[in-house]
């Protein structure tokens, strides 16, 4: 288990309607949405490979939607839903999938909670119904709320407490996005946590776990209808709920640049890092998105990019530094960059290698032949995603999560390969000011840890 970082239900149900009831029999083996009549959204993506399938279920909901006071409930409700019912108590959940010769796991962002298992074709049934049962019959009870409460207060010290480089991040995302939810840790703070009880616990149940609340993403060797009579028996017999509506977030304005420097003991190497508040791929005009994604990876993809061949090779003032966006949110997006300093040489001259960099993209169309590596680098990444049942799974899962469709995931390489060297120069410019951005400065300090 662990956490990362806008369709409306309504415009789904009808996009499914509208594919189940016109999809020619010649795409019988494309992806496929329907919808149950309790208001579960199912989307089947057959891969017809292996005799194996990947069960996704995604709900609407996330660190955004934690309630005042009770930061990190959504990923608190990750681990709880592992706690067990009264058909399947305890560890049964994760035993029966093993015991089948599947894995599960989860995961919780700002946007979206999903949990999955992988296993044979012909234990679907199997896991779909391990899935409805504890949609329905969740054990809350005190002595479990208690338990995983701790178990939530652990993780945070092992991976962020104990990390300064998270923990840095951390307190750069909560100053970059103000008073958005964004800037709220999914994992939560540690005194908001501890005030999670089991009967915070059985509301936020009560009205974000439900079957009008989730996207089922099956992919593997099935066909639609195999997938629809089995999602009709397991979780069609479970009844809508009440929801809690989704609060749309306004993105305040920032009035300038933040800076953060942060000494500790247990800081090993200095880190230069900055975020920069991007649009996202829901809010982005077309081809925007796309752009800040080729950018990204021109930028500081891997070790053919600008930052880490003038850096690291030839100017040799770091020994490593990237850049990656993080554009599949359903609000705002981020641009991060960062830099680790060779022994003796500062942090401000890294500072300014990496904004010259910038400042290339900026004033000046990318180079031909690196521009067209990158977006071919992007493609074949798609492409061995796709190769991958799990992947597969999970780009659509989260993308329809966030409110974008099918085929904005099936269109995106075409998007990228038609991605305009001036669109580079564009979203440099345009989007990678510092008003938008916080920057970081990780030192060693002496002495004991504050």
């Amino acid at each position: 288990m662990g956490f990362s970082r806008r369709l409306t239900i309504g415009a789904l149900l009808a996009a499914a309607l509208a594919v189940s009831s016109s999809a020619p029999a010649q795409n019988k083996d494309k992806a496929f949405q329907f919808a149950l009549q309790n208001g579960m959204q199912v989307l089947v993506v057959p891969d017809h490979r292996a005799p194996v399938i990947t069960q996704m279920l995604w709900y609407r909901v996330g660190a955004v939607d934690d309630p005042p006071g009770l930061g990190g409930m959504a990923h608190f409700f990750e681990h709880m839903m592992f706690r067990g019912t009264a058909a399947n108590p305890g560890e049964a959940f994760a035993t029966t999938v093993a015991r089948n010769g599947g894995e599960d796991n989860a995961f919780t962002t700002h946007d979206y909670t999903a949990f999955y298992e992988e296993i044979a074709k012909d234990r679907m049934r199997t896991v779909m119904g391990l899935e409805a049962d504890r949609i329905a019959n969740l054990d809350l009870s005190d002595p479990n709320v208690r338990t995983e409460r701790q178990v939530v207060m652990e993780e945070r010290r092992m991976r962020i407490e104990n990390d300064p480089q998270s923990l840095m991040r951390e307190q750069m995302e909560a100053a970059l996005y103000l008073t958005h939810p964004y800037g709220r840790p999914v994992i939560g703070w540690p005194e908001e946590i501890r005030r999670i009880g089991r009967v915070e616990a059985q509301d936020f149940y009560n009205h974000h776990y439900a079957p009008n609340n989730a996207i089922l993403v099956v992919a593997g060797d099935v066909t639609p209808d195999e997938v629809r009579t089995a999602a009709e028996a397991e979780y069609g017999k479970l009844p809508a709920r009440e929801l809690v509506p989704r609060w749309e977030f306004a993105q305040p304005p920032r009035m300038g640049e933040t800076r953060l420097n942060i000494a500790r003991s247990d800081v090993k190497v200095p880190l230069f890092f900055r975020i920069y508040r991007v649009l996202s791929y829901t809010e982005a005009k077309p081809g925007e998105a796309e752009a800040l994604e080729t950018l990204a990876q021109l930028l500081g993809g891997d070790s053919t990019s600008t930052l880490y061949r003038k850096l690291v090779v030839e100017r040799k003032v770091a020994s490593d530094a990237g850049a990656s966006y993080d554009g599949y949110t359903r609000d705002d997006g981020a641009f991060s960059v960062y830099a680790v300093p060779r022994p003796g040489v500062r942090l401000e001259q890294v500072e300014k290698a990496v904004d010259d960099a910038i400042k290339g993209y900026a004033s000046a169309l990318p180079n031909p032949t690196e521009f067209s590596r990158a977006k071919t680098q992007l493609i074949a990444g798609a492409t061995y995603r796709r190769d991958n049942q799990y992947e597969m799974a999970a780009a659509y899962g989260q993308a329809l999560a966030i409110g974008l469709t099918v085929d904005d995931v099936e269109q995106w390489p075409e998007r990228i390969k038609a991605v305009p060297p001036n669109a580079i120069r564009d979203v440099a410019a345009k989007r990678l000011i510092r008003r938008e951005a916080v920057t970081g400065y990780l030192t060693p300090a002496p002495g004991p840890r504050s």
